[in-house]
């Protein structure tokens, strides 16, 4: 299926893209919002948004995943503004369990050790590794969102990484 037609996003495109991208955005926008009633909020909206301009969509500037993620964090700096507060906790980001008993259990010690350590990381220190570990994004992409070069990305995720390992091995 093509993205495009002419410049703008396809309908059914679009269709598309949400149905691939629904999960991630979800997951980053918890990552902003540390709230996961905030974060459905910040979907929805991006999502209202970005079909209602989807004709101003242009291939040639970069992704339609980059753009949507763009979109996303512009409503979430909005939402957190005209919120003027910070939501108390941060939701885990939807994920399947197909495992048994003890998989659902490791995962939950996992997020007891994790969350909290990506709690105590740089806000921009967690977008990008919401970006790179739950939207998929590229570094390139990553860069046309936040607005930084895709090796300064590189060099953000490393230290961010290395700062989380810290973090959940005080924790653990």
């Amino acid at each position: 299926m093509t993205l495009v037609v002419g410049d703008a996003l396809d309908i059914e495109a679009f269709a598309e893209l949400y149905a691939r991208l629904r999960d991630p955005l979800f997951a980053y926008a918890v990552a902003l919002m540390l709230d996961g009633a905030a974060a459905e909020d910040v979907v929805q909206r991006s999502f209202e948004l970005a079909f209602a301009k989807r004709t101003a969509f242009r291939p040639g500037r970069g992704t339609a995943d980059a753009w949507l993620f763009a979109i996303a964090r512009n409503v979430a700096f909005d939402e957190r503004r005209r919120r003027r507060r910070h939501a108390p906790a941060i939701a885990s980001p939807a994920a399947e369990d197909n495992g048994g008993p003890d998989l659902g259990l490791e995962c939950a010690e996992q997020r007891i050790v994790v969350f909290p350590a990506l709690r105590a990381l740089d806000p921009l220190d967690r977008e990008a590794i919401a970006l790179k570990y739950w939207a998929d994004l590229s570094n390139r992409e990553i860069g046309a969102v936040l607005g930084y070069s895709e090796s300064n990305v590189g060099t953000r995720l490393h230290r961010a990484l290395h700062k989380l390992r810290e973090l959940c091995d005080e924790a653990a």
